[in-house]
């Protein structure tokens, strides 16, 4: 079965055939296809030269398998089946979603909060196997989770060697060290962006440990490679030619829906290509996922095997390289490099400067609403009364054309701990969630306003959507959750904690966010539990 693409509006439906047509003209998916670099214009050659080797994948890859089911094969006689991946963007979020699809167990460690990575530790240690990986092979929430790791088995008196698999580029500083290391290594294209990686090692690897079918995601993405070079009948290029030409005539927010399906979290994936490849140079677009969508005129609904403005179906691994052919081919259409990040760095960079300091720049509170600290500058006049009126000010903040982002650099796995009511009010489950979910926020906020609210879990979407905050148009407010650390990690080898490895990262992001005068609020939880329960019924009451 391969990709279907369908429009519900005749008006998209006859942009899209024009820009698709305009595109067939130019020999775009023919040059697309065959690998041109040059289709995104002379300042972008450079960079797409070494970064077109996924329209490949569905074949080169499969040089990886024997060596992959060996790997599957030895941690199945040695009984090592708690899979854990360390990694961060593409190195994460594609297993993510293939082994949700497939419904197999993978514990994904994209964070820095010590609580999460706890757990992880204390979950069948004995029995772990865990993939490091990174592209730059620097990465450092990976480099953290692989030191604390080693030790975690040496203080059990397990071999490393044995437990720890690596996943880099040829060259990388992680693969020199690997090898000295003694672990095994997978070596990734080098000619594929992290974003555009889900058919490569990093997807592949980990996903097959956990259990998933990676040679049927391989076989679905070779059953829709030949089409992406066809002028008709190009899945490809019709999604990105619709996506381009929509965002360029102002449809800038993609609002993605994730169908009944045997697919599961496509959209946190797509959000990160698409966010990450197309916000920059002022321009983008902007993902939406997990809400309702709105009647913005500045929205398009995307449907994953659900009705949508634009609806895509088809089996995972085709829809992977469908997503990834439609963001380059969109990135034409919009004028910009969708292979390059040029602000991701800032906050990398800011974070370093910062763990450098004796001591974190936190500030002083402007105002104190029980658990909850607010720092920064609150848009509007006057001082706020509380925390209701926090949210309020940001909220009217927001550009007519702009969006919030709720950023939380929390325990995104907590809150499933939560306790759930079968038929109580959301008032009455608010009085019992002992660790509710910071992520409800998000929904508790979209209906006070009608522009888009996302929601990301720190560090994990500066990976993500990260770029596109600092490099999109500059139309966000920005709201920022961080959380004490009461039982803290240390990273065996560095000066510092996660917990303050993960709160130099928040910082450093504020930065990077209020350096561009974006109105900007970091609230903070002096409890997490109590905070978090505290955030919600000040949404409740704006």
């Amino acid at each position: 079965m391969s990709v279907s693409v369908t429009f519900g509006e005749d008006d998209l439906t006859e942009l899209a055939a024009e820009t698709a047509g305009r595109l067939a003209a130019e020999g775009v998916p023919q040059a697309l296809a065959s690998g041109d670099p040059t289709l995104w214009g002379a300042e972008a050659q450079a960079e797409a030269a070494v970064r077109l080797g996924w329209l490949n994948l569905p074949h080169t890859s499969r040089e990886l398998l024997p060596e992959i089911g060996a790997l599957v094969s030895r941690a199945r006689a040695e009984g090592l089946d708690h899979v854990v991946l360390a990694g961060m963007g593409g190195s994460s979020l594609a297993p993510e979603v293939i082994t949700a699809s497939d419904d197999v167990p993978l514990t994904v460690l994209d964070t820095t909060d010590p609580g999460q990575v706890r757990r992880a530790l204390a979950d069948r240690l004995e029995s772990t196997i865990v993939v490091v990986a990174s592209k730059s092979g620097g990465t450092v929430e990976t480099d953290s989770h692989r030191r604390i790791y080693e030790k975690a088995f040496r203080d059990a008196g397990i071999d490393p060697v044995s437990r720890i698999v690596v996943v880099t580029d040829p060259g990388s500083p992680l693969e020199h060290s690997a090898r000295e290391a003694g672990y095994q290594v997978f070596l990734a294209d080098p000619n594929v962006g992290g974003r555009y990686s889900a058919l490569t090692a990093f997807g592949l690897v980990p996903s097959a440990l956990a259990g998933a079918d990676v040679e049927r995601l391989l076989d679905d993405a070779a059953e829709v490679l030949p089409l992406l070079s066809r002028t008709e009948g190009n899945p490809g290029l019709d999604l990105g030619a619709a996506l381009g030409a929509a965002a360029a005539a102002g449809r800038d927010k993609l609002v993605i829906e994730d169908g009944l399906s045997e697919i599961n979290g496509l959209p946190d994936w797509i959000e990160q290509l698409v966010a990450e490849s197309t916000g920059k140079s002022g321009r983008g677009i902007l993902p939406v996922v997990g809400a309702d969508p709105g009647d913005a005129e500045d929205e398009l609904l995307a449907g994953i095997d659900t009705d949508g403005v634009v609806t895509v179906a088809g089996p995972l691994g085709a829809q992977f390289l469908v997503w990834e052919y439609a963001t380059a081919v969109a990135g034409r259409v919009l004028g910009i490099d969708p292979f390059n990040q040029p602000n991701v760095s800032e906050s990398k960079e800011n974070t370093a400067a910062l763990l450098d300091r004796a001591e974190l720049p936190l500030g002083t509170p402007i105002l104190v609403d029980g658990p909850v600290e607010v720092y920064g500058e609150l848009p509007g006049e006057g001082e706020a009364k509380d925390l209701s009126d926090v949210f309020t000010r940001l909220l009217e903040a927001i550009p007519s054309d702009g969006y919030l982002a709720v950023m939380a650099y929390l325990d995104r796995e907590a809150a499933f701990d939560a306790p759930y009511a079968e038929g109580a009010s959301f008032e009455e489950m608010t009085d019992v969630w002992s660790g509710a979910d910071a992520a409800t926020l998000r929904g508790m906020l979209a209906i006070r306003t009608d522009r888009p609210v996302t929601f990301g879990w720190g560090p994990r979407f500066l990976h993500s959507t990260g770029q596109y905050h600092k490099g999109g148009p500059q139309n966000g407010a920005f709201l920022q959750i961080t959380g004490a650390v009461e039982n803290d990690l240390e990273v065996p080898g560095k000066p510092y904690t996660l917990g303050r490895l993960q709160l130099a990262q928040a910082l450093g992001d504020l930065g990077a966010l209020t350096g561009r005068g974006r109105p900007a609020v970091r609230l903070h939880l002096t409890d997490r539990v109590a905070g978090v329960a505290r955030l919600l019924a000040a949404a409740r009451e704006v």
